[in-house]
């Protein structure tokens, strides 16, 4: 078992929710049980998998838990597509906060490569 909050990817996560729930709280009322909510839920679910992940025995069960932090960050990076499609989202912003779900991407597959090296390789540039 490790210490979740010491690695670079979780904090980066982390910090990356707040900022999902910084942006969503800008957005309409009408979204509150839409979008705010999936948005919310796929950032926060990156970390949450990652420190699960953590608390878990051995390599392979945190591995697992890192796929499911990736199969987030898709889903995130997906909303953020929509919100800014939809107006809801700043380009600035959702620029930046898609950069940051790639970050995450590359980061969570760098470190599941290096728990199992073996891993099939996954996409994860654009």
């Amino acid at each position: 078992m490790q210490d979740f909050k010491k690695l670079l990817v979780w904090q980066k996560s982390h910090a990356l929710t707040l900022q999902v729930y910084a942006v969503t709280a800008e957005f309409p009322t009408a979204e509150a049980f839409g979008l705010t909510s999936q948005m919310r839920r796929a950032a926060a679910s990156i970390p949450s998998n990652i420190a699960e992940g953590c608390c878990r025995a051995g390599n392979r069960e945190l591995a697992r838990f890192l796929h499911i932090a990736v199969g987030s960050a898709g889903e995130l990076e997906y909303d953020l597509l929509l919100a800014a499609d939809l107006g809801l989202l700043t380009t600035i912003d959702g620029e930046r906060l898609a950069n940051q779900v790639t970050e995450l991407k590359r980061m969570l597959v760098g470190l599941i490569r290096r728990l199992n090296p073996n891993e099939i390789r996954l996409k994860t540039d654009n």
